[in-house]
């Protein structure tokens, strides 16, 4: 139990510098942290999900390329939710992605 909760604490500093961070990356840096967290990742469940998205999203963009009107909503609609709190934070989605195995 007590290793447990050191590895909590010395973990926990390291997700909030990832949380506060992540605002001011640019998406290349963004793409290699989700690679480097990726790559922690223990969950068979997890990594199947991970990849059902990507191979989701990758047919999606090739077949159905957004207008700048549709990015331009879409930018709006994201600031829109931050704005009103609708947001999901990134313990409360670790927490979810634990469940999945």
């Amino acid at each position: 139990m007590e290793e447990s909760f050191e590895k909590l604490v010395v973990n926990k500093p390291k997700l909030l510098i990832f949380e506060k961070r992540i605002e001011k990356m640019d998406l290349q840096t963004r793409k290699i942290v989700f690679v480097q967290e990726f790559l922690k990742l223990q969950s068979e469940r997890a990594i199947s999900h991970l990849e059902s998205l990507l191979k989701k999203e990758t047919q999606e963009s090739q077949e159905n390329p957004l207008s700048i009107e549709e990015y331009q909503t879409r930018i709006k609609q994201s600031i829109e939710d931050s704005k009103n709190d609708r947001v999901t934070e990134a313990d409360d989605l670790l927490s979810e992605i634990e469940k999945w195995s």
